[in-house]
């Protein structure tokens, strides 16, 4: 198994590996292009799809964007994403049908190792972060590697999200915490 096999299953892999080097500069190459662009030139789109392949046509991506390797982003219909975004794919970055995710939102899937030592290496691991259909991520908010977000939840602007979401749940703050559930609109509140 390759270290980007590694990395995409979890498991701890060596960030200077041939391959994920190639990887980090194929992206680091094509977002320098995309910066000088805006999503309505000639020519984005194609670069866009090199970047992050099979990205949805109905799928909108504003410069400028940030990413590691952009081939672990999976976008589904009707997704807009605003400008300054960052996604940190070394794990998949999932993100359902119709969900809008505003500007300067991070996610993150790498996770450095807790001990001093081991994070002298080059070596990390990454979890996958999934958000649902119908969901809006504000401005300037965090998602944490490893989290799942559920169908038509709202994360608050400027939010850090460190646990699930569960569908249909309005969270903010940091660490995000649920406000209310949409499906019954009673008001819970429990640390994320």
């Amino acid at each position: 198994m390759n270290e980007l096999e590694k990395m995409r299953r979890g498991e701890l892999a060596d960030m200077s590996s041939p391959e994920l080097q190639t990887s980090f500069i194929h992206a680091k190459k094509l977002l320098a292009r995309l910066r000088t662009m805006s999503s309505y030139d000639e020519g984005y789109r194609e670069l866009l799809n090199n970047l992050i392949p099979d990205i949805p046509d109905t799928s909108i991506v504003c410069p400028p964007f940030h990413c590691d390797h952009g081939h672990g982003i999976r976008l589904g219909e009707h997704v807009f994403v605003n400008a300054n975004c960052t996604f940190l794919d070394g794990a998949y970055i999932t993100i359902g049908n119709y969900t809008l995710v505003g500007p300067d939102v991070k996610i993150y899937t790498p996770h450095h190792p807790m001990d001093y030592v081991a994070r002298r290496e080059s070596k990390e691991h990454a979890y996958p972060v999934t958000i649902g259909d119908d969901c809006w991520i504000g401005g300037g908010a965090i998602i944490c590697p490893g989290v799942t977000i559920g169908n038509r939840c709202v994360i608050g602007a400027g939010s850090v999200v460190t646990k699930d979401v569960a569908d249909d749940s309005v969270v903010a703050g940091n660490p995000a915490v649920i406000i209310r559930r949409s499906s019954d609109g009673a008001e819970e509140s429990a640390t994320f």
